[in-house]
């Protein structure tokens, strides 16, 4: 059974169907009252009368899979799916959920492989690496020491938070009776309470939290900002004493802020829209939160907004598809440049997880990475929290409503010696050609390690973009590649890998081959200009190195390449002292790009025609003006297997 905020969560989307009809249905009545073992009844003896509809169809499979009937789930959905693959993407993580659990993660990543076309990039990149990181030895490196909170009871408590230098903040659905403030509250609502971290961590006597407004209402999910001294906090819309309803009838969530003296704010409100977890970065001064705005990526997405003294200065900005999927997110947290945060997509370890993923400025973030067995499990895991203990390591908590705990969700506290999470190294930049500058698309990025292991490869976007991620490596190799182009390789050493924290950026460019040949006289030739020798000599000038320094870099840039150098005279004095003439001069060009590098197996021949293939009418006896001489005087060098090279 899902914990109790999460199904608070669930009804934001059954919300969306109950609106747009009637609720005739008997099965319709039970599911929209979470009493999913009598929708389930319901819905088969109603399915054995008549045909469900698609939406009564995905509100039994949610049934099966709210009470763990993942076989019944998976198959109601797969007949769904293939009458209609438009389903929503919250339904489509709810299916591969009850897959995995039926049929394994292979099964999941064949279907998966099928739907290439039509799933984002991220969202796959994020699930072939963290089902690499469950394979892998990394997975569980660090030793957690997670111990179940004392005061845990058989209510749920869950979504700790920090307060004060000694104090934890939490929600509970435990009795209040010993709530005078609040004594007529049923037990049904949230509330928060506090309690004192004793010094092995566990917490001591707590209680209603009383520096927040009395509502008889909800009241949850507390974060406390030192910096501010505040407690944002989720709370029933209401106004004067009372629940406020939208047009549909339906009462949402709203994030307050303490002002002092038991008083409160609103910062988020919004009647048709519930908000949930805020959490304050004081360094950005952002606040985050899970929300379920349409125009999400599938469930509950998270979310900032840019605050200033209190007051909201932008609209809510979601944090793009690296960290929000067709499942929900919730529970933002953010330490040391990291954001934690609890996820239920489909390729978890179970229910809700706990991830990880680095923050790399205001638009990047690191592939989210699940913190494993132990601080997750196969049930929920949320509402993570950790800082630096005071003695040494760090100590943090979390909510799970795993079957050993004490009651529906419970607390959890833990210690480790480092932040939890792998730490990743990622790799982004774009793929150029080297003469025009412009992005190379489909070129082949890949990264091996120091003894030529291939350990990932991708393929560049349209403009030339990629993006690269690996778990931590001290060194490494990036090469870009193409069909008809170079290859461009870089090496990176301990001291290059540290940089790439500060700016993971690494622009490549490749050579064309076509832009480095052009057609003269019918035949393929390297792209030179025109150089001349001193008349009579043979000896290379600097301008025609400058030339013949092309030719190196094309025969290093492409290795397969398979000259004939060509020298040419004029018809000027006499034809055997021409022939011997360019003869020397296609040795001498032959001997400048074997002393630069160029094998001399490359150079299939060198050879000097002197007068014998004039280009034009300038031959023996003929009257020329020298620019007309000059044109029969040229170097060329042919690529004879430019036709057979790709």
């Amino acid at each position: 059974m899902k914990n109790t905020f999460l199904i608070l969560i669930a009804f934001l989307f059954v919300n969306s169907f109950s609106v747009a009809q009637d609720k005739k249905s008997r099965g319709d009545d039970f599911f929209f009252e979470y009493k999913y073992p009598q929708a389930i009844s319901a819905y088969k003896k109603e399915k054995n009368e008549h045909p469900l509809s698609k939406r009564q169809l995905l509100n039994l499979a949610d049934s099966y899979l709210q009470t763990g009937n993942y076989k019944n789930a998976s198959d109601t959905y797969l007949e769904i799916y293939r009458e209609d693959t438009k389903i929503s993407t919250y339904h489509f993580n709810n299916m591969l959920q009850a897959m995995a659990k039926t049929s394994g993660q292979d099964r999941v990543k064949a279907f998966l492989a099928t739907k290439t076309d039509v799933l984002s990039n991220e969202l796959l990149e994020n699930a072939e690496f963290n089902y690499e990181l469950q394979e892998s030895e990394k997975a569980n490196d660090l030793n957690y020491q997670i111990f179940n909170i004392n005061s845990n009871g058989s209510a749920s408590d869950f979504s700790p938070s920090f307060y004060k230098d000694d104090k934890l903040l939490f929600t509970s659905t435990r009795s209040l009776k010993a709530n005078k403030k609040k004594e007529t509250r049923e037990k049904e609502y949230l509330e928060i309470f506090v309690a004192k971290i004793g010094i092995d961590g566990q917490i001591l006597n707590p209680n209603p939290f009383l520096d927040v407004p009395v509502s008889e209402f909800h009241q949850a999910t507390p974060f406390y900002s030192k910096t501010k001294d505040a407690v944002f906090y989720v709370s029933s819309n209401e106004e004067d004493d009372q629940l406020t309803f939208d047009e549909s009838g339906k009462n949402s969530l709203a994030v307050m802020m303490t002002s002092g003296e038991g008083t409160a704010q609103y910062l988020l409100r919004d009647p048709s829209t519930s908000f949930y977890y805020p959490f304050y970065e004081a360094k950005t001064s952002r606040l985050y939160f899970a929300a379920n705005f349409p125009e999400g990526f599938g469930g509950t997405d998270l979310y900032y907004v840019d605050t200033s003294e209190g007051q909201i200065m932008s609209a809510p900005i979601n944090l793009g598809s690296r960290i929000n999927t067709p499942g929900n997110e919730v529970s933002p947290f953010v330490f040391e440049n990291s954001l934690y945060f609890a996820s239920d997509i489909f390729y978890g370890l179970g229910g809700m997880d706990i991830y990880k993923s680095e923050m790399q400025g205001d638009e990047f973030f690191s592939i989210p990475i699940n913190l494993g067995m132990g601080l997750n499990s196969v049930d929920d895991d949320f509402g993570f929290i950790i800082k630096n203990n005071t003695t040494e390591g760090l100590i943090g908590y979390f909510s799970s409503n795993r079957t050993e705990g004490k009651g529906k969700d419970d607390i959890y506290g833990f210690t480790v010696d480092e932040k939890p999470g792998i730490k990743t190294l990622v790799l982004r930049g774009q793929v150029n050609n080297s003469s025009s500058k412009e992005g190379v698309s489909k070129a082949a990025v890949k990264i091996y390690d120091t003894d030529l292991n291939l350990i990932k490869e991708i393929y560049t976007k349209e403009d030339g973009t990629y993006r690269l991620e690996i778990p931590w490596r001290e060194s490494l190799m990036l090469e870009a590649s193409k069909e008809r182009y170079s290859a461009s390789i870089q090496s990176f050493d301990e001291t290059a890998i540290q940089g790439l924290e500060d700016n993971n950026i690494v622009d490549l460019e490749l050579l064309f081959l076509d832009d480095l040949v052009e057609e003269k006289e019918d035949q393929t030739v390297l792209k030179m200009k025109k150089f001349y020798f001193q008349k009579g000599n043979y000896k290379i000038t600097p301008e025609a190195a400058a030339e013949l320094d092309k030719a190196v870099i094309a025969v290093k840039s492409f290795p397969q390449l398979q000259l004939r150098i060509e020298s040419h005279t004029d018809s000027r004095g006499g034809g055997a002292t021409n022939f011997k003439l360019s003869q020397r001069r296609a040795d001498a060009i032959k001997g400048y790009l074997e002393q630069h590098g160029v094998s001399s197996s490359n150079i299939l021949y060198s050879i000097g025609y002197g007068e014998d293939k004039i280009i034009n009418s300038c031959k023996n006896g003929v009257f020329c003006l020298e620019q007309l001489h000059n044109q029969n005087e040229r170097q060329l060098i042919v690529v004879l297997n430019y036709d057979l090279i790709f």
